[in-house]
């Protein structure tokens, strides 16, 4: 069984919230690959990672990169885990490959789009009919997270 959370952005963005998440994953050796919608969006989140913070080093790779099997983070908008991670980030809507090979998954999805949240609602619908330990975590103001289910 997997382990699956939901966090609904509401006051912070993807760009904002994503690298703190990666962080944590690496600080426990996990291996990790972020799926996006479109490969606009790999290649945005792919400069994004590079340029976040001065002091903080996030080592990833996307398709154009090669080394797939040697990046902690994997940058795609397929179904692919050429790096055996053990975490799959799903955002932006992207349609994500069956979970149950990973230790985690994690949706994040934006709060203030009503077809992100009804999207998030049939994937945890279909997560949770999959058997996966599904949680909810809400956005607080100014940060943090409560978890609502």
């Amino acid at each position: 069984m997997t382990e699956i959370l939901f966090y609904h952005l509401t006051d912070h963005t993807l760009e904002q919230v994503l690298p703190g998440l990666l962080e944590k994953c690496l600080a426990r050796d996990w291996k990790v690959v972020v799926q996006a919608g479109s490969r606009e969006r790999v290649d945005a989140l792919d400069s994004h990672l590079w340029t976040f913070s001065d002091p903080s080093f996030l080592p990833h790779g996307a398709i154009r990169d090669g080394s797939e099997a040697d990046q902690p983070i994997w940058l795609t908008d397929e179904d692919d885990n050429p790096n055996g991670a053990d975490v799959r980030f799903v955002v932006d809507g992207a349609d994500p490959p069956d979970l149950s090979a990973y230790e985690r998954g994690i949706y994040l999805f934006d709060g203030h789009s009503s077809p992100a949240i009804e999207q998030a609602r049939e994937r945890w619908k279909a997560e949770k009919e999959a058997g996966h330990d599904v949680t909810y975590w809400q956005q607080k103001p100014g940060g943090g997270w409560e978890k609502k289910a």
